[in-house]
């Protein structure tokens, strides 16, 4: 995964994540060397191996390098491997690293060459320092579990070795045909062992100096809430498809919506989303009308979901106890979490972002995006809606492709919101239940979203039955009652608005992220992972868990889609994750050169990546952009078919 705080943006095709918002240098004679944007969070750590957050992820994929990466088209091609080939049984996969990586200080001085033994470092260090993404290899490295569970003590008997210095080999527990889509996950990146015995516990921490680079930039600084600067790396392996020199990151709190637009417009930026609400857009409209640019959605899916077991109330408008127990059992009655679903108008709230023009074009409907797979020649989403009728009338025949919104109907809301206030007011829950919904104070148009949705939502039950609390917070309290908290304890709200970008490309990517064993994005529901606690039965997720187990097991891609297709069913009904956005789909004037950056829809390496990035002088008209996506996309299928006929040349 990366957890994702916030949305919006893309670039050439390529959506940049984790609240980093961006834009391009276009300062005139160096406009096609300097590359400078605006971000939004900072990372709370440099530390790869340990942290699985978009903010640290984001950074590090332009730092350091991993075996495989993305090609334009989304391919997965060797990047620190040179080649690689796997064992019929699917079950071993032997990468041989290329003799020109190596291993630099933030200042340019080389320091190792990239060996095997980094790469069996690496994983070392992540299963002993309990990794946030554990869950992403520890079933699919051999011996790993037993490792991480302590009954071995010994690293020699997990499934990675350094053959020798050249080549590294992993077996796993079970065929993966996606395991190259891991292994441009972070947690499966080297890390030179000297260097990390070295540092200790200051690994990773928020400088440049803290980590090592092979990748194709090299951190210049870090300022907090100032200040992010990279510089090309003029000794990468890979010199030669890095097009821009420098890199400039700085701190955008979003309360100046018309920033990027007017910097754009006086030539400092050569990228700039827009937002149509804004007090100036019109005049911006006017002036590059034949410019703005909607870029396509990504796989980045968002999500509206419940506190099931809300420990932490410093940030709430509740006066009572018996208001905190209400809201308790309110969220855990399905009829309620679905009342709310049908009476949620998505529309409007894209509007809040997109404006008018756009309020559709970045909605999504299902957790797993409805393309990411294709079923016996029927897309993801059109088998899920097949599923629906299983699970009663209100789910007939409902459309769950992207850009449209198939849920927001008040009659459905009410009947449903009228069978749930029956069976909460039998067990002595007091109206209206407040929903406290936590916003940063800065970003305005995440306050205009979430009002949004609080009127919709409220004109449509009642505010006699439902009120929706907004708590404007500042960033640090924001970001640690939610994005940020270590535990689910911490967790302070009762509704809250997340993202997951996927790490590999397979569904259980996304619906393994609420299993009770191992779930990333269960602490967002107030649980912790490893306890199957009374709330989690309550809602059904032990059941959910089990029929992940059982689908995991299967190994025919056809029939192991098909189940996954039956659990995203399973957790549309259940209103657990209430789907609502996704990354691009924004609009934008932009001087960077469509479809010229790698693309992705899994892992790291063709998201937030600017390696192969190219810039222009000119600014993008929308006729330029559309022919390009047109010839990108022929382009992208013959290329992913050919990827695909290829990859029987790997199985040894």
């Amino acid at each position: 995964m990366k957890k994702s705080k916030a949305k919006y943006l893309t670039l050439a095709g390529v959506v940049l994540s984790a609240g980093i918002l961006l834009s391009a240098c276009g300062n005139s004679a160096s406009s096609s060397k300097t590359y400078s944007y605006v971000y939004s969070s900072d990372p709370s750590s440099l530390n790869y191996l340990a942290e699985n957050r978009a903010t640290t992820n984001d950074i590090v994929t332009n730092l350091v390098d991993g075996l495989m990466e993305n090609d334009q088209y989304g391919n997965y091609v060797p990047s620190l491997a040179e080649d690689w080939t796997v064992s019929k049984d699917g079950l071993t996969y032997t990468y041989k690293l290329r003799k020109d990586a190596k291993w630099y200080t933030y200042e340019g001085e080389e320091y190792a060459p990239v060996t095997a033994q980094d790469f069996v470092t690496g994983l070392k260090y992540a299963a002993d320092k309990k990794s946030e993404a554990l869950y992403l290899v520890q079933d699919s490295v051999a011996g790993l579990d037993d490792y991480i569970n302590g009954k071995t003590t010994d690293f020699s008997t997990v499934g990675v070795k350094a053959i020798d210095d050249q080549t590294v080999q992993y077996t796993l527990t079970r065929p993966e045909p996606y395991w190259n889509s891991k292994t441009t996950s972070t947690i499966l990146f080297p890390v030179n062992g000297d260097f990390l015995k070295s540092k200790g516990d200051d690994f990773g921490k928020v400088d440049p100096s803290n980590i090592l680079y092979n990748g194709p930039f090299l951190m210049k600084s870090f300022v907090s809430k100032s200040v992010i600067e990279y510089k090309k790396n003029p000794n990468y392996w890979d010199a030669k498809n890095v097009f821009v020199d420098d890199v400039k990151l700085t701190y955008y709190d979003g309360s100046d919506q018309d920033a990027l637009a007017r910097n754009f417009t006086e030539g400092v930026y050569s990228y700039a989303r827009l937002y149509p609400n804004s007090s100036s857009f019109e005049g911006i409209k006017e002036k590059n009308k034949d410019n703005i640019i909607y870029s396509i959605q990504d796989a980045t899916s968002y999500f509206l979901n419940f506190n099931l077991d809300r420990k932490s109330y410093n940030f709430t408008s509740k006066t009572t106890d018996i208001e905190k127990k209400s809201t308790q059992e309110a969220v855990l009655n399905k009829n309620f979490r679905q009342a709310i679903n049908f009476a949620y108008n998505r529309t409007a709230y894209g509007a809040q972002s997109q404006g008018e023009d756009g309020a559709t074009k970045i909605l999504r409907n299902l957790v797993v995006p409805p393309t990411f797979v294709t079923i016996n020649g029927k897309e993801f989403g059109d088998v899920v809606s097949s599923k629906m009728v299983n699970y009663g009338q209100e789910w007939q025949g409902i459309n769950f492709a992207d850009a449209q919104d198939p849920y927001y109907n008040p009659e459905k809301a009410k009947a449903k919101f009228a069978e749930a206030k029956k069976e909460l007011e039998a067990k002595g829950v007091q109206f209206p239940i407040h929903l406290d919904k936590t916003v940063e104070m800065t970003n305005k148009t995440e306050i205009q979203e979430i009002s949004s949705m609080k009127q919709s939502i409220e004109s449509v039950l009642g505010t006699d039955n439902i009120v929706i609390d907004i708590q404007q917070l500042s960033t640090d309290d924001y970001d640690n009652s939610g994005y940020l908290a270590q535990t689910a304890a911490q967790k302070d709200y009762d509704f809250y608005n997340g993202g997951w970008s996927p790490d590999y490309q397979d569904p259980s990517t996304y619906l393994d992220i609420f299993s009770v064993k191992s779930g990333g994005m269960l602490q967002n529901l107030g649980l912790e992972p490893g306890e199957v606690n009374d709330k989690a039965k309550a809602v059904g997720l032990d059941t959910y868990t089990e029929m992940l187990e059982e689908a995991n097991k299967e190994q025919d891609p056809a029939k192991r889609y098909e189940k996954y297709a039956e659990i995203q069913a399973w957790l549309v009904d259940s209103a657990l994750a209430i789907p609502n956005v996704s990354k691009g789909g924004t609009p934008s004037l932009r001087k960077t050169v469509p479809f010229s950056a790698p693309y992705s829809l899994a892992g790291n390496k063709g998201v937030e990546s600017y390696k192969y990035l190219k810039l222009q002088d000119k600014t993008v008209t929308t006729a330029e952009y559309e022919k390009a996506k047109e010839k990108w996309l022929k382009e992208k299928e013959e290329s992913n078919k050919k990827a695909q006929e290829e990859l029987a040349k790997h199985v040894k």
